[in-house]
């Protein structure tokens, strides 16, 4: 197999140049139109015409991102590929088609397009990308220059540096770029990349303007749709020097995540050792005592309706040619509630429930694929338990943020003096109403078609599941995020090759906290599904889709989440003080707080035929961490501190270009770069399962990433709208951060909740005092990495006819010094787009692939998964009927494809998820 990819990509790739060289003579002639006689621009030119981390650099020439002429495929392409050729370091961009149609409806989708970028889709619509091999945390993102506060809305998840671009509505941005190569001038922090993304600027676009969209998206999983609107207004003075800008969004998805989901394996021996039954086919050869069982099978279902209202407004006053300020205000409300289902046959980890096994059926690879447990209530003979555990997670989360950034600037003759400031927060009431039904009864499970029942009847009475190992809990997590930040820069431009200075400082400051981290447990009003309100049998058709049987696919279930929200509030006693949970408080509980103070130097130079810059940049940064120490012997007892830790680095950078012919550019680039571990890895703060012993928490000693990179590329702009071009790039990382695992005795809730499931444990070493020792993973520096590999990208209009093509493909080995593979790093990926755009008719292609990455695990302490190889197919149409009205279809994920992932190997699946497609209908106007 892995001979017939090498021969597919050298094949793809000998076309590609092939193609290329066809249109050479063609590209002779008409390069000298195309490129302004091919004269190289000055250094002093630079993309960020609309964002003052510039430095100050002279932008009065640069390519104005809001121009309205932006429209269409093809000139959206056009002007990325501008973008592209005219800058110093090594970076990609990307070209909204016109005012309010970024060429994407989420902006990770639209990064994906960009060679070397992976996005992860672990729960379907797109939230992190990954640059060059690296994590996504690892890569910062701005908003014309600025960061983005941005709060946690799933609950236990892992707040992370990597910007979140499903929170972010796409008809805001004019244009992004992703630089690839870091310059002093650019904010410390990102070790693939750094992604800046651009707003439209009032006095970049007519006066009177107003665009907009409405339209439908449907998910034909769910079987529903909702709506979504946009609408975008601009005005300006009749001297151009004072204009505002606003643009509104709403906009609904429906998400109906579906799937298998196992929470590890353990050994037949664990089985064997108590459990007769199991140690006769053991003995009898008929399995072996190292086939390793799944813990449970469970039938997964995410259910979310999303509702995102924002508003964004720039207002720009310019003067003179000399002065030029704006304020932008930020204000988005983005509502996550979400409803989490999870029915799962549990035959492991109480003596009970390992007593009920019957039997085991190998598979291959030493794994068991299958089994049966009876249930001593409906089996007098049945030596144990067979339950089956339906967990109900009903979850509010609505976050809400708001930012406001001014900059200002001052040319004079021959200088530039220029500064920025702003303020962004983000908070989420993360809320959690939970119960948990059991059915005791016995069952078959399969590890590739789920479970049955042994009297399907009786599963399917709601009567028949009530509370047995409690009866639920309730939640309250408040989330926030704090930005603070102000920077200053000066630039003086010189005679000569060295034609300008650039100096500059920047102070930020981030708060990221997870407080009172409330739950009560023990108050919850006892009932069965029938006395909450059931709603009828399921119909997962993901999970039919995959193969699962009859009783994972249709099986009882509430109403809906708000009656399981109802059950749990009106317990009468459920915020009783006794029933505040304090070890899920002094846990879970912590605060970050990082100040930054960073100074750079940076020198531009060019002339004719060469430019580029090179400079240093120092920060200075202070964490202050602050979390709970847990007294091991009375957890009441435990004290809040403060661990402080400060580090100094000098990061030098180097970018240069050299036009080697009127259409031929050569890059090179060398740099420092440091990144930081997300922010719950820096605390000392720690988070468990109790009833599989494991859990995993965080480090405030850690040191930041540190990686040396050299990139170099070439690229032969061979006609009009045309690229065909290559690049390498490498990293030496070091402090890699690492996954240790050791033991530590913590407290386990289950001796209050459920003492006879806690005397049930199997292990742990647990004692009377409700203390057990727990498998701890922890972060810890000290490895080191390496990531190195090439891409090709190719993008050409095939002649008049309206058709073209673009293409691209990345090669990335990253591994540890130990030989483990870096997180999120896919050895190959490649994306093909054949597209249309001619007179009111336009439409694209994209198929997308990445091979197998590894991803961290989603269960406390668990190993990380490796993530299947990932397909994509999306396509777009659209029909423009007069000069202010179109009309587009779009549609996403036509493939269904399945999210995989396993561990050793494909023999022991983690996940299995299905997403369903998404269509989208969208009515465009702009008067």
């Amino acid at each position: 197999m892995k001979y017939r990819k090498n021969i597919l990509t050298a094949s793809i790739l000998a076309s590609l140049f092939l193609v290329a060289a066809a249109h050479a003579q063609d590209a002779a002639e008409t390069a000298s139109a195309a490129n302004g006689a091919g004269a190289s621009p000055p250094a002093a030119q630079t993309l960020l015409a609309q964002n003052d981390t510039s430095g100050g650099k002279d932008n009065s020439n640069a390519q104005e991102l809001g121009t309205v002429e932006v429209t269409g495929i093809r000139e959206s392409l056009k002007k990325s590929l501008e973008k592209k050729r005219d800058a110093d370091a090594i970076i990609d961009a990307i070209t909204a088609e016109d005012i309010g149609k970024f060429p994407a409806t989420n902006v990770a989708e639209a990064l994906s397009q960009i060679p070397g970028v992976t996005i992860d889709r672990a729960l379907g619509a797109t939230q992190r990308v990954s640059i060059d091999g690296t994590d996504p945390s690892l890569n910062l993102s701005f908003l014309d220059g600025h960061p983005v506060a941005q709060a946690i809305w799933q609950y236990g998840d892992s707040p992370n540096r990597g910007f979140n671009f499903s929170l972010l509505a796409p008809e805001v941005l004019g244009s992004l770029e992703v630089y690839k190569t870091p310059e002093a001038r650019l904010p410390e922090g990102s070790l693939g990349g750094t992604i800046l993304m651009h707003t439209i600027q009032p006095l970049d676009v007519a006066s009177g303007l107003i665009s907009g969209s409405v339209g439908y998206n449907y998910n034909d999983m769910v079987s529903d749709g909702k709506p979504d609107a946009s609408v975008f207004y601009n005005w300006k003075s009749d001297d151009h020097t004072f204009g505002i800008d606003v643009s509104a969004q709403h906009y609904e998805q429906l998400t109906d995540r579906q799937g298998e989901e196992i929470f590890g394996y353990h050994p037949v021996s664990d089985y064997a050792a108590s459990n007769p039954a199991i140690a006769a086919q053991v003995a009898s050869g008929a399995i072996k005592a190292t086939d390793m069982v799944p813990d449970e099978i469970n039938a997964a279902n995410f259910q979310q309706t999303e509702k995102r209202d924002s508003v964004l407004a720039n207002i720009q006053w310019k003067p003179t040619d000399r002065i030029d300020t704006t304020l932008s205000l930020l204000y988005m409300r983005d509502n996550l509630d979400n409803y989490n289902q999870s029915m799962y046959p549990f035959w492991h980890w109480t003596a009970g429930t390992i007593a009920g096994v019957t039997g085991f059926t190998e598979g291959s690879g030493g794994v068991i694929s299958g089994g049966h447990s009876c249930d001593v209530s409906t089996t007098a003979s049945c030596p144990g338990l067979g339950a089956v555990i339906f967990d109900n997670n009903a979850r509010t989360a609505v976050i809400k943020t708001r930012g406001a950034d001014w900059k200002a600037s001052y040319r004079g003759d021959g200088w530039k003096l220029s500064g920025q400031t702003g303020v962004s927060t983000s908070h989420d009431d993360l809320t959690q109403a939970f119960i948990e039904p059991v059915y005791f009864g016995g069952y078959t499970w399969d590890i590739n078609h789920g479970f049955n029942f042994d009297n399907p009847a009786a599963a399917q009475n709601p009567a028949n599941w009530s509370g047995y190992y409690f009866n639920g809990n309730y939640a309250d997590i408040p989330y926030a995020a704090r930005d603070n930040y102000t920077q200053f820069d000066f630039s003086k431009d010189l005679g000569g090759f060295f034609n300008q200075l650039l100096l500059g400082v920047r102070f930020t400051k981030h708060t990221e906290s997870q407080n009172s981290y409330d739950v009560w447990s023990g108050g919850v009003q006892a009932g069965s599904i029938a006395n909450v309100g059931a709603g009828g049998l399921t119909d997962l058709s993901g999970l039919g889709s995959l193969g699962f049987w009859p009783g994972a696919v249709n099986h009882v279930q509430p109403s809906n989440g708000q009656t399981v929200i109802n059950w749990v509030l009106g317990s009468p006693h459920l915020f009783d003080p006794q029933y505040l949970y304090l070890p899920y408080l002094f846990q879970n509980e912590f605060q970050v707080s990082q100040h930054g103070d960073a100074a750079y130097a940076q020198m531009n130079f060019g002339n004719d035929s060469v430019r580029g810059n090179f400079g240093l940049r120092f920060v200075h940064t202070s964490i202050d961490e602050s979390a709970y120490t847990i007294n091991n012997v009375n957890i009441a007892d435990s004290t809040w501190g403060t661990t402080t830790n400060t580090h100094n680095n000098v990061l030098p950078s180097f970018n240069i270009a050299y036009d080697l012919a009127p259409d031929v550019v050569l890059r090179g680039a060398a740099s420092q770069v440091i990144a930081w571990a997300p922010f719950n890895q820096e605390t000392p703060y720690v988070f468990t399962n109790d009833t599989v012993l494991t859990g995993g928490g965080g480090n405030p000693n850690l040191d930041p990433y540190k990686s040396n990179n050299f990139d170099a590329s070439l690229e032969w702009y061979f006609a009009p709208e045309s690229v065909l071009a290559a690049s390498v790039f490498y990293k030496d990382i070091r402090n890699y951060i690492v996954q240790g695992v050791g033991i530590e005795r913590l407290y386990n809730s289950l001796i209050v909740l459920n003492p006879a499931v806690y005397a049930g444990l199997t292990g742990g070493n647990c004692d009377s005092k409700g203390f057990c020792d727990y498998s701890i993973t922890r972060p810890e520096n000290g490895g080191k990495a390496k990531a190195k590999g090439f891409t090709i990208n190719y993008q050409q209009p095939i002649g008049d006819t309206g058709f073209g093509i673009r293409a691209n493909y990345t090669y990335s080995d990253a591994n540890t010094a130990s030989g483990g593979a870096l997180p999120y790093n896919s050895k190959n990926s490649y994306n093909v787009s054949p597209y249309y755009d001619k007179g009111a008719w336009s439409s694209s292609l994209t198929y997308g692939y990445r091979s197998s990455y590894l991803a961290g695990g989603y269960v406390a302490g668990a190993p990380a998964e490796t993530v299947d190889g990932y397909k994509e197919l999306d396509a777009n149409i659209a029909w423009r009927f007069t000069d202010h009205l179109s009309v587009s279809l779009d549609g996403l994920n036509l493939l269904d494809s399945t999210y995989l992932g396993y561990l050793g190997s494909k023999n022991e699946p983690i996940a299995r998820y299905k997403f369903g497609r998404e269509y989208m209908a969208t009515l465009h106007f702009k008067f």
